[in-house]
């Protein structure tokens, strides 16, 4: 009997081990640091690779870099995987590689998108040395703040109504702390400031925000001030007015040169600095509460109000500043910008606007190394004391110069010369589409994570497109285009990078994501505001916020998303955030889950892997020794019973993985439900439109 069983085992092992019987589901590598250590190199560091296979289940792996083709040994083994390990040392130059994997007559390999029958080297891994990224950013859980529309902390800088006339009309100012943006609400202020964001730090601290963001602060005669007048001061309407007096408008009048008002309150050096004083205290406040802030970097373009240009003629004969380009051909200004006709000056308006914009005058950095230096002692000016900025969001940061080419040199500068100002920098760029040739490691840390976040989640779980112009009912509840987008996209980032990736639901350019969730096409001015938040679904969106709370990256809120805010696309999406009409649940909802996302060192910098898909319904782990999280979420209107591979995270048979967190279409729950992996499978129910984080700690020996 016991020799049958021997026989019997022999015959197992050897089927186990040949060609049908490739474990591929234990087959894993990626660039956290458990299979790449140090997973961020300095140069002239010795890296150690290692790749993952099932124990006893393959004849060799080897290690493919730079044409160069190693054989890896095993370091160590568990009792479900063997771990191969290669070293190369002193590592200087950037490094491109795979793995290969025999198992009889079976060879495959691996790259980003997984196990490959035929390889394609755009997916390979890749090292550079050099390129490390803030510590700091790593899982931090980010604030977006619309500075107009966050809170009035001090009524006395309010922009008045006639202020001044901006696109054609006088600037209003909003009476109504919740009346709906108007469908051309750029001169349109609700009065919040720099006091207001001081005044709620206590509410930002307490729902777990690490990092607060803030769309632009500068001068800027916007609400939303992308169009940037004065790079040196922070706007006094969102700072301090120490020095007031002049008029507005008179009722009418268009001419700002006639604003005296405007003109006192934003080029006063009194009101400027008194602004800037206030910022560097909030920052003091903020970092005191061990938190961090970043700002918004608008280069690529100002404002037609800049004092270099002065189209509105507000600078022209204020004392301290020189005369603008439009004004004067002898100013000191002009290369700054690209003048079709050089015969117009005095007040030449044939400059180039970005996409054609008058009121948003594109930078000519290429024809002018004044303005090059100025902008780059921008960016150190404010990481640097008094100010202290943790980092720069850029805006249309692939846009910046007339070419490509200049623009990479643009960054690479620009990196050199903020890393050195504060080397703990954040360095984070708006960007659509393939961010790779900018994240190499010598321009930018990260990118707003559209195409690897965003747009892939909206599309799974809404059927709408990020701006509420379409739906697509094909990808509704996709399981394979929403893991092939996630997949490739995500393959365009070094690891690192994507691991401070800003992952939002929503922000000042889209719809809100509670928005989407009705599945219909609209815009304010052909819905209506009032139909934002008709049929709305806050289940589908706390199914997002735990995708949120759970994939790799910087998770960030957008503003009043926490309280229930909805809102069509730009300027919809503004709306002043709802103080004393807050959902409580849900914002109690964000803490909860914020709390979950930061007890775990899985969810914080672990790998991660896809464990199931099938129509409406996703689930995926995120692991490192010692820690497994499952993920699951249900987007159908049934519920659905799956049974999960775990082994492939680490979970062992009759291993128990605890619930965390279960989300249901009408609320959510804290519990600690236990569930008892049988036969290397977990076996769960999920309710319809519900969300479920499991996980499984190794019990300490």
């Amino acid at each position: 009997m016991v020799e049958n069983q021997r026989q019997a085992l022999k015959v197992l092992q050897y089927v186990y081990n040949t060609k049908t019987a490739l474990n591929f589901g234990a087959l894993f590598a990626d660039g956290t640091d458990s299979y790449r250590h140090p997973a961020e190199l300095k140069i002239g560091d010795s890296v150690t690779l290692r790749f993952r296979t099932g124990r006893n289940n393959v004849d060799a792996v080897y290690l493919v870099y730079n044409g160069e083709r190693c054989n890896m040994q095993v370091e160590s083994s568990d009792e479900l995987f063997d771990y191969y390990a290669y070293t190369i040392s002193e590592v200087t130059d950037d490094i491109d590689y795979y793995y290969m994997v025999l198992a009889g007559n079976v060879i495959c390999y691996y790259n980003k998108l997984g196990t490959q029958k035929d390889l394609n080297p755009d997916y390979n891994f890749q090292i550079a040395p050099g390129f490390s990224v803030p510590k700091w950013a790593r899982g931090a859980v980010f604030y977006q703040i619309f500075v107009d529309r966050f809170y009035n902390g001090d009524p006395s800088n309010d922009v008045e109504d006639n202020e001044y006339c901006y696109i054609g009309e006088g600037t209003r100012k909003v009476k109504d702390w919740f009346k709906y943006p108007d469908n051309m609400d750029v001169r349109s202020f609700y009065g919040g400031d720099l006091q207001g964001v001081m005044d709620k730090l206590d509410y930002l601290q307490g729902l777990g925000v690490d990092v607060i963001y803030l769309n632009p602060i500068f001068v800027s005669p916007s609400n939303h001030k992308y169009d940037i007048q004065d790079y040196d001061y922070v706007d006094p309407h969102f700072g301090k007015i120490v020095k007031d007096g002049g008029e507005c408008l008179p009722e009418g009048c268009k001419v700002n040169k006639e604003a005296s008002k405007y003109i006192m309150r934003v080029t006063d050096k009194a009101n400027l600095e008194a602004s800037n004083v206030l910022f560097a205290q909030l920052v003091e406040e903020i970092h005191k509460r061990g938190m961090r802030v970043i700002l918004d970097g608008v280069f690529n373009h100002c404002g037609s109000f800049n004092k270099w240009l002065d189209r509105e003629c507000i600078y022209e004969n204020q004392e301290g500043y020189e005369k603008g380009a439009y004004v004067d051909y002898q100013s000191p200004y002009r290369s700054f910008f690209k003048f079709q006709d050089p015969w117009q000056w005095p007040y030449n308006g044939t400059y180039n606007g970005w996409w054609g914009h008058d009121t948003l005058p594109k930078l000519n950095y290429e024809e002018s190394e004044k303005l090059y230096e100025y902008i780059m002692r921008i960016g150190e000016k404010w990481v640097s004391p008094p100010y202290n900025v943790d980092g720069w969001r850029l805006d249309v940061a692939a846009d910046l110069g007339y070419t490509e080419e200049f623009n990479h040199r643009f960054w690479r500068d620009f990196r050199t010369r903020v890393k050195k100002a504060n080397p703990d920098a954040l360095i984070l760029a708006e960007h659509y589409g393939d961010p790779k040739a900018w994240l190499l490691g010598d321009q930018w840390d990260t990118v707003m994570n559209y195409d690897a976040f965003m747009e892939p989640i909206t599309w799974f779980l809404t059927g709408v497109e990020k701006h509420s112009d379409e739906f697509r009912g094909d990808l509704l509840g996709n399981p394979d285009a929403f893991t092939g987008a996630l997949r490739h996209h995500m393959s365009r980032f070094n690891q690192n990078s994507l691991e401070i990736a800003m992952n939002e639901l929503s922000n000042h350019d889209h719809s809100r994501f509670l928005t989407r969730t009705n599945r219909r096409v609209g815009r304010i001015h052909t819905m209506g505001p009032e139909a934002a938040g008709e049929n709305i679904n806050k289940g589908v969106f706390r199914e997002a916020v735990v995708f949120q709370m759970t994939w790799p990256g910087a998770p960030t809120i957008y503003y009043g998303d926490e309280a229930g805010l909805c809102g069509w696309t730009d300027p919809d999406n503004r709306r002043g955030y709802p103080w004393g009409r807050e959902d409580q649940e849900l914002i109690q909802f964000h803490r909860d889950v914020i709390k979950v996302h930061k007890d775990s060192a899985a969810l914080m910098k672990g790998s991660v892997m896809f464990l199931h898909g099938e129509y409406k319904v996703v689930s995926y782990g995120r692991f490192l020794p010692g820690e497994a999280v499952v993920v699951i979420l249900n987007n159908d209107y049934e519920p659905h019973e799956l049974n999960l591979h775990v082994r492939r995270l680490g979970v062992q048979d009759g291993a128990v993985m605890k619930a965390c967190i279960t989300t249901t279409e009408s609320g959510y729950q804290m519990d600690e439900t236990e569930y008892v992996v049988a036969n290397n499978k977990l076996k769960i129910t999920v309710g319809p439109i519900s969300a479920v984080v499991l996980k499984y700690t190794e019990p300490s020996v």
